[in-house]
């Protein structure tokens, strides 16, 4: 039987205790427990990944930067843009790293295509692209065989804030984002849009009781610090 992942929108969420709260249902999780996708946005921040190096990061100005267990560099997370965080068991699905982080880029392609953009990998830089400028930032943490962090993709943001980095570590990287090329989808209308190439790459069946399964409320043990 195929099982159930289960959608939670949280909208704007501070960076550090959704960190947090991924990382305490990663640690909590058995080989019983339903995977989940959280849709959020965050607060203006700056992120390092694990091998992110300080001097990427050229002038925060007023920006926090926090350190994250994510793979990757440094990267801007802000309102209007998409984050989807997957908390997946891959080794029950088996699916290997390098599988789950192509099925994602092709997810994000097949959405584009749709979109009537044309987007593309970059060999050695994990993401997508569209004429040679980022539109969506993968980052992924594996521990026990189970995966959390995922992407974030610009819809309509603003991205003044990428000039004060090297962009996932690229000096001179340009960003871009779906308003500019077109699309007029808010950051909910773009993971309605997103999710069935998600579900349709990583063969999920989607828990729907009505529409989408409702968010946690703030004071949720699954999102509050201990």
């Amino acid at each position: 039987m195929q099982e159930e992942t289960f959608i939670r929108r949280l909208g704007i969420r501070d960076y550090a205790e959704t960190l947090a709260a991924m990382a305490r249902f990663t640690e909590g999780r058995d080989m019983h427990t339903a995977d989940e996708i959280w849709c959020l946005q965050h607060n203006s921040t700056f992120t390092l990944g694990l091998a992110g190096r300080e001097e990427h990061v050229l002038n925060a100005g007023d920006i926090p930067v926090i350190k994250s267990d994510r793979g990757g560099q440094v990267t801007f997370h802000g309102p209007g843009q998409l984050l989807v965080y997957l908390m997946l068991d891959l080794a029950r699905r088996g699916l290997t790293v390098k599988r789950y982080v192509w099925l994602l880029e092709q997810a994000l392609i097949e959405m584009c295509r749709m979109l009537g953009v044309d987007a593309s990998r970059r060999p050695g830089a994990p993401g997508v692209y569209v004429g040679g400028k980022k539109l969506a930032a993968l980052g992924i943490r594996v521990k026990r065989g189970c995966s959390y962090h995922g992407l974030a993709l610009n819809v309509d943001m603003d991205l003044a804030p990428f000039l004060r980095i090297h962009p996932c570590g690229y000096p001179g990287l340009e960003v871009t984002q779906l308003a500019d090329l077109g699309c007029g989808h808010t950051v909910d209308g773009t993971f309605d849009v997103l999710l069935p190439h998600l579900m349709n790459q990583l063969g999920l069946k989607i828990h729907t009781p009505g529409r989408w399964q409702a968010g946690p409320e703030m004071d949720s043990p699954a999102l509050c610090e201990t």
